[in-house]
This record gives C-alpha cells, sequence and structure tokens, in this order.
C-alpha cells in the first residue's frame, strides 16, 4: 500500500458535489451512508487523486483551499470558462465548489 493524503472536504448534497467533481475529471469510488437517509460520506476519484467528500458536519469546513496539479489546466479552464493566470510556479486558475470549497488547480511551469 502506498502511503497517501486524501483531504476531506464539507458538501451539502454528495450527489451534487460528485457530479460537479465530475466535471474536474473526478469519478465516484464508493458511497457509505449509516442507514439510510443519513449524511453521505463519498470517495472520489481523478487517477490516483482521491477526494473524500462528506455530508458529516464535523468533517471540514468550508471554505477549504486545496491544491491539485494536473497536466493540462487550460483544458478544466475551459471546462469552467475561466481564464488560466501564469504564476512563477505554474499556469493556475481558482474555483469554488458549489459548497464553497476552493481549488487551486495548476500545471506547474518547467
Amino acid at each position: 500500500m502506498n502511503e497517501e493524503v486524501i483531504p476531506i472536504l464539507h458538501v451539502q448534497d454528495a450527489t451534487a458535489a460528485v457530479a460537479w467533481y465530475g466535471r474536474l475529471g473526478f469519478a465516484k469510488q464508493w458511497e457509505h451512508r449509516f442507514d439510510p437517509g443519513f449524511p453521505a460520506f463519498v470517495e472520489v476519484a481523478r487517477g490516483r487523486v482521491r477526494l473524500f467528500l462528506s455530508e458529516h458536519k464535523d468533517d471540514a469546513r468550508p471554505d477549504t483551499l486545496i491544491y491539485l496539479r494536473v497536466r493540462d489546466v487550460d483544458a478544466i479552464a475551459a471546462e469552467f470558462g475561466v481564464q488560466a493566470k501564469d504564476a512563477p510556479w505554474a499556469r493556475e486558475i481558482e474555483l469554488r465548489d458549489p459548497d464553497g470549497n476552493r481549488l487551486r488547480v495548476g500545471t506547474p511551469t518547467e
């Protein structure tokens, strides 16, 4: 097993969040609920990158910032209708998911 860090993001509606993260190339891996009608805890993945999306109140706070390195930030910028900007370390965009979590997405400059 490879060690890894998996950010947990708070979401109000896991189904809507999975659809939004699908636009970033993430796919739902699994979903857990303790009982029907209870809050969902979902894993989404994009290659080896994984995120946990949780409807549980105390798992994470809105306005969390994560950084996602990708091969082609311009393709993601086009999907979301935003303009990528050049920084000394990467070409980047910043997005907010429907729950207010911030994602800085970048392609490193080489």
